[in-house]
């Protein structure tokens, strides 16, 4: 185990040497917030089109007929496993709900016969334009500025089911809400304007970068790239305005190496799987609009390139239950002397041992 002073000067002295990793990582891929969370929001943008018209909700005086919803309410419905959807009702926005309603629009008065009382309910493609056409902007305007398209909630259309669009309901919700990888709408609680917004995993998940260049949660024995330390909310750091990139940068080194360290128990077990502090930062825009959380992570810089070496196992389970690109974990060299051992308790950073597992830059 390590003492404080000792910890203390081998974060020091690893900080500036971390966040060059982390940034020559970030380069590879875009940058570590707007990676994450901007490709997770244009998938929500290329998928999110709730189709609920494959299943009618049912009867019951608990539920609240489709066309009742009005701007400002929450809305929730059961997922058959299927994939269709049922028992749609209006709810309080601090329990949890699927989806939150912004505008509603009638499309009955578009001002083409293309809704009329023979029209088919509009395809999955057209269902997206009029996402862009009716829900975009009016679902802005309802949040007053206050969200983050970089964010975890997306901007999505919902049609009546098909019974009742074909007994002629043209009623169209415009709204948000947050979905998984697959795109299904995930339960959420409280109102998008009065969240943190930030798209980000729980501790202990690991998520993988696909071929695609998204980010996915996946199982830890599959391959991956991230493996979550902890979250962290920034707004506890900085209460005045917006942190800037490099403030965000030099708080982080410091909280997500110690974040790192608990999560794995102790320090030497750290150094000893060669994994390292990694973290995301959020831009102005991000902040504006609502986010306020990152995570730390643990990752493995590949030697090769300046990008991310392929993970399997869990750090929790040591060195042991690791690979890296396919194999062990390098050895690490034995330090001497051992951090936090009495003949080396200055606290000089000059003095303390880094972690040799870091590439050169």
């Amino acid at each position: 185990m390590t003492n404080a002073s000792t910890s203390k000067a081998w974060r020091s002295a690893a900080a500036s040497r971390i966040a060059l990793v982390a940034a020559a990582c970030a380069a590879a891929f875009m940058g570590t917030y707007d990676y994450v969370s901007g490709n997770a929001a244009q998938i929500a943008a290329d998928s999110d089109v709730i189709n609920t018209t494959t299943s009618a909700p049912s009867s019951g005086d608990s539920e609240t007929p489709f066309t009742e919803a009005v701007a400002g309410d929450c809305v929730t419905w059961d997922v058959a496993s299927d994939g269709t959807f049922a028992n749609f009702s209006v709810t309080d926005c601090a329990d949890q709900h699927r989806f939150e309603v912004a505008t509603v629009e009638n499309l009955a008065i578009y001002p083409t016969s293309e809704f009329g009382p023979e029209a088919e309910i509009p395809s999955m493609e057209r269902q997206a334009q009029l996402r862009e056409e009716l829900c975009q902007g009016s679902t802005f305007n309802y949040l007053d500025g206050q969200y983050d398209p970089a964010g975890k909630y997306s901007i999505a259309p919902i049609l009546p089911p098909a019974d009742a669009w074909a007994n002629g309901d043209r009623t169209m919700l415009c709204g948000l809400q947050t979905t998984d990888e697959e795109g299904i709408p995930q339960q959420t609680e409280g109102r998008v304007s009065e969240v943190d917004q930030a798209n980000i995993a729980s501790p202990g998940e690991c998520r993988e970068i696909g071929d695609d260049q998204v980010l996915r949660t996946v199982n830890c024995a599959d391959p991956h790239q991230m493996e979550t330390i902890s979250v962290v909310n920034l707004a506890e750091e900085f209460s005045d305005g917006t942190p800037s990139i490099d403030d965000q940068n030099e708080f982080l080194a410091s909280r997500c190496a110690d974040d790192a360290i608990a999560y794995m128990g102790e320090e030497e077990n750290l150094y000893q799987s060669t994994l390292q502090p990694y973290w995301g930062t959020i831009p102005e825009t991000s902040w504006n609009g609502g986010t306020r959380s990152v995570n730390c992570s643990l990752i493995h810089p590949s030697e090769e390139d300046s990008s991310f070496s392929v993970i399997t196992g869990t750090a929790k389970d040591g060195r042991e239950g690791l690979t890296i690109d396919g194999a062990a974990p390098t050895e690490q060299p034995e330090r001497n002397p051992l951090r936090g051992s009495e003949n080396n308790d200055s606290g000089d950073a000059a003095t303390a041992e880094e972690p040799a597992s870091e590439p050169a830059l």
